[in-house]
């Protein structure tokens, strides 16, 4: 059966823009994977006490076989093959950050897995790519989409390219 699900991304270092397109090219190769629309891509400030460059995120949409506990693996595998390391620093400076945002509609908390992610509410640089894309979602807990967006400064939050590509038909 396959499962909604909605894939943040984010890169800083190199050249982010050409790692963002290549990494939306890796999630559509994934084994019983589709990817279903990409937002634009989005200039952001960086988070955290660590001076470094400003962001480039979107968000994908996709629709998959893989239970969550296989994709988040699979974003992992995809973080290392362009050469994110993770260390003890949060809000670092990365080649590539992908995050599980949503699985279908599933609430999951467990050691290492949370979904929808946890600071999803928070963040401009992940609810306006994913408004852009779902505008009319509802996030499991926390509400509309919408809504959420309207709590929160966006203003930082600007659209610099082109959307990411659906890329290859579904493999596997």
């Amino acid at each position: 059966m396959k499962v909604p699900a909605y894939i943040g991304l984010g890169a800083n270092l190199g050249n982010p823009e050409e790692q963002l397109r290549q990494a939306a090219g890796d999630l559509a190769a994934l084994p019983g994977s589709r990817l279903l629309a990409g937002s634009r891509l989005y200039r952001s400030p960086p988070w955290g006490p660590v001076p470094q460059p400003s962001y480039l995120n979107a968000v994908v949409a996709m629709e998959t076989s893989l239970t969550a506990g296989d994709l988040l693996q699979a974003l992992f595998a995809i973080e290392r093959r362009h050469g994110r390391v993770r260390g003890p620093l949060r809000y670092g400076p990365r080649t590539l950050d992908l995050d599980l945002l949503l699985y279908g509609k599933a609430t999951i908390a467990i050691v290492g897995l949370q979904v929808p992610h946890p600071r999803i509410g928070e963040r401009a640089f992940v609810l306006r790519p994913l408004a852009e894309l779902a505008p009319r979602l509802q996030i499991p807990g926390l509400g509309a989409i919408s809504e959420l967006l309207a709590r929160i400064d966006d203003s930082g939050c600007v659209p610099v390219a082109a959307a990411l590509e659906p890329g290859s038909p579904e493999h596997g």
